[in-house]
C-alpha cells in the first residue's frame, strides 16, 4: 500500500495533471453528448459503459505514466508479437459490424475490443525505437525499408483480418509522420509516392470490396446514388443534422433529428453531426478546441524533451490524433468516404476510450522523465 501511495504522490508531482484535464473534460462531455445522442434508445447502458471506461482510462492513464517507456521499447520483438497475436483474435473470436470484422467478443468483458486501436500504440512504440536506434543512418535504404516493411506489414495485418481499411490508413500516416520529422530525405517519400501509384490499381481491384469501392467514389461521383436512399444515406443525415443546428444548436435532447435517431452511429462515428444539431457551431467549435489542444500539448511534450525515440513517440501519438479528428469531421461533413473512425475522446467506445488515455498515458510518462540525453540528435529541420 505504501508502494502504491508512493508512486500515487510522485504521479501528482511530476505526471502531466494539464494533459490529464484535457482529457477528462473531453470524456465528459462526450458522456453528455452520448447521452442526449442514445436518449431515443435508452442511455443507460451506454452511459455505464463509457463511464467505466473513463474510470479505467485514469487509472491507466497513471499506470502507464509510471512505466519507463524504454523498457516497452526494449521489447519491440515481444510487441509485435503481441499484437500479431492480438489480431489474430479476430479469427475465432471477431463480430462484425458495418461490413468490418473488426471487434473482438471475448468471453467475460462486457464490452467489445477494437484490437487495431491498442496496435496502433505498439506500432508507434516499435516505429520510434527502430529509428531511434538507426538515428545515425536515418535515410539508409536499410532503415526506410525496416520501417516500411513494418507500416506494410500492420496494415496489411488489419486489412485481411479485420477488412477495416479506416484503420490500416491511420497506420499510414503514422508512418508518413513520423518518417518525416525524422528527417529521412524527401526523395524516399517520391519514390513512395511511384511505388503506391503503381501498387493502388492492384489494391483496388482485388483487395477492396464494392461497398469501399463505392464509399469512396461516392465523395467525388454525383451520379453515385442520387436519390441518397443508398451508400449516401448517412453523410446526406449528417449533413442535414449539422445545418439545422445554426449557432448555438437546438439545444440537448431537445435536436429533431438526433432525437428520432437518424443516423444509427449518432453516437459513435456521427456523434459530431449530433454535437453540430443540438449545439451548433459553437459546439462543434468548442469539439476541435478541445481535440487541438489536446493534440498540441502532445506536441509541446515531444518538443520539450531531447530524447529522439520520446520525441517521436510523441509525434507518432499526435498524428494518429491528427487524423482521426480530420477524418471523422470530415465524413461528417461530406469530404472524406465514410470509414468509421471515432472521435477520440468524444464518441462512444470503450475500447476507444481507453486506448485513447493510454496513448496519453505515454506522454505523460514522456513529460515526467525528459531524458537529460544531451548526445541524442534533434528532429532536423526541413529547408
Amino acid at each position: 500500500m505504501r508502494r502504491l501511495w508512493n508512486a500515487v504522490t510522485e504521479f501528482y508531482r511530476r505526471g502531466d495533471l494539464l494533459l490529464l484535464l484535457l482529457c477528462v473534460i473531453a470524456s465528459i462531455f462526450g458522456i453528455v453528448v452520448i447521452a442526449s445522442a442514445t436518449n431515443s434508445m435508452g442511455s443507460s447502458r451506454f452511459l455505464i459503459v463509457q463511464g467505466a471506461s473513463l474510470v479505467m482510462g485514469i487509472a491507466l492513464y497513471v499506470a502507464v505514466s509510471m512505466v519507463d517507456i524504454e523498457v516497452l521499447a526494449e521489447h519491440r520483438l515481444l510487441l509485435l508479437f503481441f499484437s500479431t497475436g492480438l489480431m489474430a483474435l479476430l479469427l475465432p473470436f471477431g463480430i462484425e459490424v458495418n461490413g468490418n470484422r473488426a471487434w473482438l467478443k471475448l468471453p467475460g468483458i462486457p464490452f467489445n475490443i477494437q484490437p487495431a486501436e491498442i496496435c496502433k500504440l505498439t506500432f508507434i512504440i516499435i516505429l520510434a525505437k527502430t529509428l531511434s536506434i538507426r538515428r545515425d543512418h536515418i535515410s539508409a535504404p536499410k532503415t526506410v525499408g525496416l520501417v516500411a516493411a513494418l507500416t506494410v506489414y500492420m496494415m496489411g495485418l488489419i486489412v485481411v483480418l479485420s477488412k477495416d481499411v479506416g484503420s490500416a490508413l491511420v497506420f499510414l500516416l503514422i508512418f508518413l509522420i513520423v518518417a518525416y520529422v525524422s528527417g529521412i530525405r524527401g526523395w524516399w517519400f517520391l519514390l513512395g509516392a511511384v511505388a503506391a501509384a503503381l501498387i493502388l490499381p492492384v489494391v483496388w481491384e482485388h483487395f477492396l470490396q464494392d461497398y469501399q469501392k463505392q464509399r469512396i467514389l461516392v465523395v467525388f461521383d454525383k451520379s453515385i446514388d442520387p436519390t441518397g436512399e443508398g451508400i449516401r444515406w448517412d453523410t446526406n443525415r449528417s449533413i442535414a443534422m449539422l445545418s439545422g443546428g445554426g449557432l448555438s444548436g437546438q439545444g440537448l435532447f431537445h435536436g429533431m433529428m438526433t432525437q428520432s435517431h437518424a443516423i444509427d452511429s449518432q453516437y459513435s462515428d456521427f456523434v459530431f453531426s449530433a454535437i453540430g444539431e443540438e449545439l451548433g457551431i459553437l459546439g462543434c467549435l468548442f469539439t476541435i478546441l478541445l481535440e487541438v489542444l489536446i493534440i498540441v500539448r502532445c506536441v509541446h511534450v515531444g518538443l520539450k524533451t531531447p530524447n529522439f525515440m520520446n520525441r517521436t513517440v510523441c509525434f507518432g501519438i499526435a498524428a494518429m490524433m491528427v487524423f482521426q479528428v480530420l477524418t471523422n469531421t470530415g465524413m461528417c461533413i461530406g469530404v472524406f468516404p465514410v470509414i468509421g473512425l471515432t472521435l477520440p475522446f468524444i464518441s462512444y467506445g470503450g475500447s476507444s476510450l481507453i486506448t485513447s488515455f493510454l496513448a496519453m498515458g505515454l506522454i505523460s510518462g514522456i513529460h515526467m522523465r525528459p531524458d537529460p540525453e544531451s548526445k541524442s540528435p534533434y528532429i532536423q529541420p526541413r529547408y
